[in-house]
């Protein structure tokens, strides 16, 4: 349904108690008792277990899948499939100048694309009470995966100009996907830009962050928003150029010291964080992420625009009984500070 989206994030700033918003999506195939494989390929499956978690969950917003292979197997990169892991890209498709000339843009639809659109339309007919983000990976992430990860970084130095004919590329091929989830009735994008984190705070500007305004100034309006996330540890270095997208929320990683990241974070944009995923919603007790998240929120919430959540996506196979327990220990937090 459609929502005056820029109201809703005045709304929440005015707001003294803010409802938590994690990454949190891939945790109800345990709900469902299917796999992560099952969950990936079936539209049905994806709005259904959006809606499961949404009925359990007080959370702020609806979030999306984050399946960083997602884009990358559209542009015929080779993926490594799980039954309790999210996929993961193999190799390159990209390593030369010429190949990144000759590649070409995927249409919208293209491989798992369809399905991941559709579950989105289907999700946003189930979920009335709250926005719903659809999860899109980033132009610098999405790059290096077409040309290895580890090779991209160096790429950056010594091919440049390759790099930004991927990117281009890249970019367009997002805007044109995100345009179509906006169209389906999607409230806005998290947007993930994880491989940007990574870099100097030059090239962060030069090989990501130019691109991302490029993708917000593209399809940012009253009523549809981008959340821009990285969970990189240079993004406190970073955060002069992040700042420039234009997103009216940003959400950061457990690699960062949160409370040191809001004193960058003006006043009237949202910023979001950090309760680590692995250690504390995967493999954390009850005991632990209470304490986690009540220490982040007694650090951060005396910043008026903070919002707690997750530092990523919450992992497959996450415990309930600590996703319940984060969202217990906010209402316990804000309960306590009244």
């Amino acid at each position: 349904m459609k929502r005056n989206m820029k109201q809703w994030t005045l709304d929440m700033l005015a707001s003294p108690t803010k409802k938590p918003m994690p990454v949190l999506s891939f945790p109800a195939i345990q709900m469902m008792g299917i796999t992560v494989k099952e969950l990936i390929s079936d539209s049905d499956l994806q709005a259904k277990g959006m809606k499961m978690v949404a009925d359990r969950i007080d959370s702020a917003a609806s979030v999306s899948l984050m399946d960083l292979s997602l884009e990358a197997e559209c542009f015929g990169s080779i993926i490594r499939f799980s039954d309790d892991e999210v996929p993961t890209v193999i190799g390159s498709v990209v390593s030369s100048e010429e190949e990144a000339e000759a590649l070409e843009i995927p249409e919208i639809g293209a491989g798992r694309t369809s399905i991941y659109i559709e579950a989105i339309e289907k999700a946003a007919k189930l979920i009335c009470d709250r926005p719903i983000f659809a999860g899109v990976i980033g132009p610098f992430s999405l790059a290096g995966r077409l040309l290895d990860v580890s090779e991209a970084m160096i790429y950056c130095y010594e091919e440049p100009d390759m790099v930004h004919i991927v990117l281009d590329k890249v970019t367009r091929f997002i805007i044109k996907y995100i345009l179509e989830y906006k169209r389906v009735g999607a409230n806005g994008v998290v947007i993930a830009e994880p491989l940007a984190g990574l870099l100097s705070p030059d090239l962060a500007a030069e090989f990501s962050c130019e691109y991302m305004k490029k993708i917000v100034d593209a399809v940012q309006d009253d009523e549809f928003i981008v959340v821009y996330h990285n969970c990189g540890n240079c993004t406190i270095r970073q955060i002069d150029s992040i700042l420039t997208i234009g997103a009216p929320i940003y959400h950061f990683g457990n690699a960062i010291d949160m409370e040191e990241m809001m004193t960058h974070i003006p006043e009237d944009i949202l910023a979001s964080g950090n309760v680590d995923p692995a250690a504390q919603f995967r493999n954390g007790t009850v005991e632990s992420i209470k304490k986690e998240t009540k220490d982040i929120m007694s650090k951060c919430c005396k910043y008026p625009n903070f919002i707690i959540s997750s530092g990523c996506d919450i992992p497959p196979m996450s415990k309930w009984e600590n996703i319940d327990a984060f969202f217990e220990a906010a209402a316990e937090f804000y309960a306590e500070n009244r």
